[in-house]
C-alpha cells in the first residue's frame, strides 16, 4: 500500500512509519523538519499547507499529529478537520493516532474515561481537545476514517511484546487488571489494523494482553 504519515517525526509517527517500511509498504514521511524516520520518501511540508493534490496518490494517510500545551488544544480539531477536508469524498482512508480519554466505560456509551473521577487532571486538556476532534470526525460521512486509541497507560519506553489485542471503543483492562500498551506494540497494532482493511468510520483501541 501507499502510505503517507503526517507528523512522522513524532514518537508515535516515527514508530508507525518504520513499522510500515519494515513490512515493505510504499511509505512517505510528511514532516516539517529533516526526516528522522526510515521512510525512503519525504514530503517536507506543514500539515496545514497540505492539499488534496499532495495526498491523492495514497491509499492511507496516517495522522500522527499531536500537541500537549494546554493553550494549543484547538489544534487537535483544526488539524484533523483540515486533513478530513483534503480527503473528503475520496476512497483514501484516514487513520488517526488517537487518545484513550474518549473510550467508553459503560455499556450505554454515555460515560467516557476522561469523565471519570480517577482520570488524571494533568491529562484532561489533551483528552478534551482530542475528544472534541473525534466527535467532529464522527459527523463526517464524507471521509473514510479510523481512530485508533491506545490503552490508558501509553508507555513511551515500553517493550515491544507482540502480545496485544485490537478491540472496540470501550475501555478495557488486561488479564492482570491493567490498561496499558507500549508505543512499540501500539505502532505494530496500528499497521495491523490498516493492513486488515476491515475498519471504517469507527474508533478502535489497542491494549496489552
Amino acid at each position: 500500500m501507499k502510505i503517507a504519515v503526517v507528523a512522522a517525526n513524532g514518537r508515535a509517527g516515527r514508530l508507525i512509519t518504520n513499522e510500515a517500511v519494515k513490512r515493505n509498504h510504499d511509505v512517505t514521511a510528511i514532516v516539517r523538519q529533516k526526516n528522522q524516520t526510515e521512510a525512503p520518501k519525504v514530503l517536507q511540508k506543514d500539515l496545514y499547507d497540505l492539499t488534496f493534490d499532495d495526498l491523492k496518490e495514497f491509499d492511507i494517510v496516517v495522522d500522527a499529529f499531536g500537541v500537549w500545551n494546554p493553550k494549543d488544544m484547538d489544534l487537535h480539531d483544526s488539524s484533523l478537520m483540515h486533513l478530513a477536508d483534503c480527503l473528503s469524498d475520496t476512497n483514501i482512508k484516514l487513520f488517526v493516532v488517537g487518545g484513550a480519554g474518549s473510550l467508553y466505560v459503560d455499556d450505554e456509551h454515555k460515560i467516557q474515561l476522561k469523565d471519570t473521577a480517577s482520570f488524571p487532571a494533568e491529562a484532561q486538556p489533551v483528552a478534551t481537545g482530542m475528544g472534541e476532534a473525534l466527535e467532529h470526525l464522527k459527523k463526517r460521512s464524507d471521509v473514510q476514517w479510523v481512530y485508533v486509541s491506545p490503552a490508558s497507560s501509553f508507555e513511551a519506553d515500553g517493550l515491544k511484546t507482540g502480545d496485544y489485542t485490537i478491540s472496540d471503543n470501550e475501555y478495557r483492562k488486561n488479564r492482570a487488571g491493567e490498561s496499558k500498551i507500549s508505543y512499540r506494540d501500539y505502532a505494530t497494532a496500528f499497521v495491523d489494523a490498516l493492513e486488515s482493511g476491515k475498519y471504517n468510520q469507527v474508533q478502535i483501541s489497542v491494549y496489552q494482553n
